[in-house]
């Protein structure tokens, strides 16, 4: 078992999203940068660094990374959705690492969403509604794992299916 003890903390991070909801940090007891690699390939991470060792990827709507001693987890919600976050993560983390033999680990990122294709389908009023000044921001805030459709209230129903189904071909479900 690779994640035994850890702490965790509900903190506003400066990258973190701007909803009001604190960020999830969890800190490791032990290091565990010899397993990124893996869950790069596993969880499918769309930003991945060598030195130091982080993979990135978004979890059922949340941006989550992974670090050699702790994971960032944006916004969250409540702690009941925390917990089961941290323990479907406990596990990943833990099976990946029992199975790395069966896993070709991989050390570069893969595809991520455009922020122009992003802002193709977005419905480009500016109106601000969603909390950023434009829909490029918004764009830029989507691409990342920050911003979902459902958080462009002018977005209708086609636009919206179209944005979820490009956005969820990056983003991993637990």
């Amino acid at each position: 078992m690779l994640i035994g003890n850890y702490t965790t903390e509900f903190v506003h991070l400066a990258c973190g999203s701007e909803s009001g909801t604190p960020d999830l940090v969890i800190r490791l007891d032990r290091d565990i940068s010899e397993v990124i690699p893996y869950l790069n390939t596993v969880l499918g991470g769309f930003q991945y660094t060598k030195e130091p060792r982080s993979v990135s990827f978004r979890l059922n709507g949340k941006l989550a990374v992974i670090h050699p001693r702790k994971i960032c987890i944006t916004a969250p919600g409540d702690r009941l959705e925390a917990e089961k976050i941290i323990e479907w993560l406990r596990d990943k983390i833990n099976d990946t690492w029992e199975r790395r033999d069966e896993i070709e680990p991989r050390f570069e990122s893969v595809a991520s969403p455009k922020v122009l294709e992003i802002l193709r389908l977005l419905p480009k009023t500016n109106c601000g509604l969603c909390g950023e000044q434009t829909c490029m921001v918004f764009a830029s805030q989507a691409a990342k794992g920050v911003k979902a459709p459902d958080d462009c209230p002018p977005l209708n129903g086609e636009q919206k299916t179209k944005l979820t189904k490009y956005l969820g071909q990056f983003e991993f479900r637990s």
